[in-house]
């Protein structure tokens, strides 16, 4: 994985495409949304995310894992208040985005008010607020495939209900006897705490926020890309029965995510003050990359 080509590291023309895929795949689960309305896929972008899962599929090992986990979690990349994190992931703006205009901290705001507005608990509306910090692997040189995507476990089969299964043939995971099996190294309602995710900002976010946020909204930040088991169920045995329960909590944050956005632009400095106590009531004074 070395020596990555741009393309390799960059399929996708934003990182909002792949959440667009998503609205095509299940769009059962927001507003009712005629297909034309949708972004307007051309052959290249359509092209662009069969690259990206190609990709995420070959590389999304048990060792890619681990060695993420050994090198991200370590936390010593910066270390800023979190309003100024916000901020940082802002300049990942999407200056592609037919659909909207808004940069990355006007998307979170927008999705956080909507959780506000539907009088959710104060937990709820920080985790839609700082529910993508983890993209900031990106400015971290992180390929988007190891950022973004679906996300499923590592160290067992993969189903063949994640998108694009034909690409896991590619996976070298797939003729190791450790993993390949439906268990692999894990054990029947293991739990997914004992279970080892495919990397993304999901899992980075979860950990950066784990010592902090109450349990529901851990399970929303590190479950919401998981569609292969809360839309497909797919992995139930290795799901405990906490987990079961706790999945209640994904499927509502999901729409909140997926189908905030609006042409409207929050006024972020009537917003901030607000959000500035929120995060200072459950996190930390700064955060720790």
């Amino acid at each position: 994985m070395e020596n990555l080509s741009e393309k390799e590291l960059t399929p996708l023309s934003s990182l909002d495409v792949w959440e667009d895929d998503v609205l095509q795949r299940y769009p059962e689960t927001g507003p009712a949304k005629k297909k034309d309305e949708f972004r307007n896929y051309d052959a290249p972008e359509i092209d662009g995310v069969r690259e990206f899962y190609r990709l995420n599929h070959k590389y999304q090992t048990y060792d890619n894992v681990l060695a993420k986990k050994a090198n991200f979690l370590k936390f010593d990349k910066m270390e800023m208040p979190w309003w100024k994190a916000m901020e940082y992931l802002n300049t990942l703006v999407d200056d592609s985005d037919p659909d909207i205009s808004l940069d990355q901290l006007q998307h979170l705001l927008q999705t956080a008010e909507a959780i506000r507005a539907d009088g959710y608990p104060d937990w709820f509306v920080l985790t839609g607020f700082i529910h993508d910090l983890g993209k900031v692997l990106c400015l971290f040189g992180e390929p988007q495939w190891n950022v973004v995507g679906d996300t499923f476990p590592v160290g067992c089969a993969f189903s063949d209900k994640i998108v694009y299964p034909e690409f896991f043939a590619a996976n070298p995971d797939i003729h190791d006897e450790r993993f390949n099996t439906k268990y692999g190294v894990y054990s029947h309602e293991c739990g997914l705490d004992n279970v080892h995710m495919s990397w993304g900002h999901d899992e980075y976010l979860y950990h950066i926020t784990k010592d902090y946020l109450p349990e529901p909204a851990l399970y929303m930040i590190r479950y919401h890309s998981f569609y292969s088991q809360h839309r497909e169920n797919a992995y139930k045995h290795l799901l405990s029965p906490h987990d079961k329960d706790m999945f209640k909590w994904v499927d509502k944050f999901n729409p909140y995510d997926l189908y905030s956005k609006s042409p409207k632009v929050p006024v972020v400095s009537e917003l901030k003050p607000y959000y500035e106590d929120l995060i200072a009531k459950y996190l930390p004074e700064t955060v720790k990359l």
